[in-house]
């Protein structure tokens, strides 16, 4: 076991947690801890782009609009205004790192996306989490003054009121399983930045990356942080479906150029979406995927199909090369033949609640990304609104650490796993794993009702017994971390969607189908944490 001293932890290395590096490393002795590889997280595998203000006849005013339109009347003014305005700025900064985004005649290529009023998605063909990813860790890697910690997996923060320190709760630190050695290592920093990213993997069928278990959200509660909106998961409409594609995303952008969602060509063929929502396929992703579920339990389908072959086969190898690529090797000629799309799990729209600092209700402790609930994205998160938020919101909160006064460094426990042993049945964890996923599915998915919701928290009762039990009496190993949370977040998602007696935005629920009003975000405030 080790002490580990530095002026900031930054867990996660998304595009949050690597802008928020990038901003510090100049002025603070930063650590950037990721549980797995710097390019494992979601950030790497969206392919969208980033929505930001740049066309002569765009405007503030459009793009805020939009955003609070999509968020279905939850989205916070101030919130939105900042990242809406702050976006040419973050857009410029990548640029100045050198991110290869799509021109055309010498300008940045701007695509449409659902629910956006105008052409305003700044993108790298379909592919543009990945190059930014690629040139961001390039540049951290680079950077004096950041040490990449990989294999380190977050146990939990270390906060003041846990060590019985009087006065107002104050984060010290954290605790994080060492890969290498299999070992807690104990990490002390007065700011410590939790981008852990989303739950994602709370539900059987995702388009998120396996480092999605909600680990910064879960930490973030068990040290005495509210919590909100976490009933608005967001369900991408189209997640490739084939039994070889592995939650491979076909990007919003495919309907924004002209795709067409449509039923099999057993059934006609026949397009759906205008029956469901006047924009069709350019509605809202909550209102695509509730008409494509809608449809699928309707006919009894497996999938429905997304058809973008009207295109020419040079425009979409222009813009959708990795999509077409991906279709093609599964045998999907997508020049030729509609794509088989079903909705998945695909954003944590609530999180940590915080100000427009990252700032949590633990002094020294943000959060940041789709860890966070900034208010930003309400009940629903605009398409494009998230890579920039994770940019607006990472500078806002460095700004805020290089801003506040000194903290006087105490000491801090090692880990204690003296009272502990090997796990004898780790076949347990997996078997939970699953069952958690698939009752969320089923329960806790894109329609929810009141009996669904109370057999999904009885059974988590039960998994949140087992697992603590299996917690106190064996080492910790990173999938037993990771379901730890996971449980906790289906938790924390279920007991959302049962105070939200209405259906709004992300949550649609059968025994309330009707909005509600006035309505709030929903804040769950946890039980006092308790010294150790």
């Amino acid at each position: 076991m080790a002490l580990h001293d530095f002026d900031v932890l930054i867990v996660g290395s998304g595009l949050a947690g690597l802008t928020a590096a990038l901003q510090l490393a100049a002025t603070h002795r930063v650590a950037v801890l990721t549980k797995r590889g710097l390019d494992d997280g979601a950030s790497n595998q969206a392919q969208g782009g980033i929505a930001a203000v740049l066309a002569e006849d765009d405007s503030f005013d459009a793009h805020i609009n939009d955003t609070l339109i999509a968020g279905a009347g939850l989205s916070d003014l101030p919130a939105t205004r900042q990242v809406v305005e702050n976006a040419p700025a973050a857009i410029a900064w990548l640029q100045s790192l050198g991110v290869p985004f799509s021109e055309e005649d010498g300008q940045l290529h701007l695509t449409r996306e659902g629910g956006h009023s105008a052409r305003r998605i700044v993108h790298a063909t379909d592919a543009t989490g990945a190059a930014v990813q690629r040139q961001l860790i390039d540049t951290v890697r680079k950077t004096p003054g950041i040490t990449v910690l990989e294999n380190h997996t977050l146990v939990d923060v270390i906060t003041s009121t846990k060590l019985g320190q009087p006065g107002a709760p104050r984060c010290l630190g954290l605790y994080a399983l060492n890969g290498s050695t299999d070992q807690v290592d104990t990490f002390r920093a007065p700011h410590t930045i939790l981008a852990t990213g989303g739950a994602g993997k709370v539900y059987l069928y995702t388009t998120n990356p396996d480092t999605a278990t909600g680990d910064g959200i879960a930490a973030a509660w068990r040290a005495g942080c509210r919590v909100a909106n976490l009933e608005f998961i967001q369900f991408h409409p189209t997640c490739l479906y084939h039994p070889h594609a592995k939650s491979f995303l076909i990007s919003e952008a495919v309907r924004g150029e002209g795709g067409q969602l449509k039923l099999p060509a057993a059934l006609g063929g026949a397009r759906f979406m205008d029956a469901h929502d006047e924009r069709a396929e350019l509605a809202p992703r909550d209102i695509v995927a509730r008409a494509i579920d809608f449809e699928m339990k309707k006919h009894g389908l497996d999938c429905v199909y997304l058809d973008i072959s009207h295109q020419s086969p040079e425009f979409l190898q222009a813009h959708f090369p990795n999509i077409q690529a991906k279709c093609l090797e599964l045998g999907i000629d997508i020049t030729r033949e509609p794509i088989p799309v079903v909705p998945a799990a695909h954003y944590t729209c609530g999180g940590v609640l915080t100000d427009l600092a990252g700032r949590t209700d633990i002094q020294g402790l943000m959060a940041i990304g789709e860890t966070a609930c900034t208010g930003l994205h309400g009940a629903n998160r605009l398409a494009s609104n998230s890579l920039l938020e994770c940019m607006v919101f990472a500078q806002s909160a460095t700004r805020a650490i290089r801003e506040a006064a000194p903290q006087t460094a105490c000491a801090l426990p090692d880990w204690d796993d003296s009272q502990v042993t090997d796990a004898d049945e780790a076949v347990v964890i997996a078997h939970n794993w699953d069952e958690l996923r698939r009752f969320m599915w089923n329960y806790v998915g894109i329609v929810r009702s009141n009996k669904r919701l109370e057999r999904a928290a009885r059974r988590i009762a039960l998994l949140t017994a087992e697992i603590n039990e299996f917690y106190a009496h064996f080492h910790v190993s990173r999938d037993l971390l990771e379901l730890r949370n996971l449980v906790q977040v289906a938790e924390l998602i279920v007991r959302s969607a049962q105070m939200r007696h209405e259906s709004r935005g992300l949550h649609f629920s059968r025994d309330y189908p009707a909005l509600a009003a006035p309505s709030a975000p929903t804040i769950l405030v946890p039980p006092a944490p308790r010294a150790h």
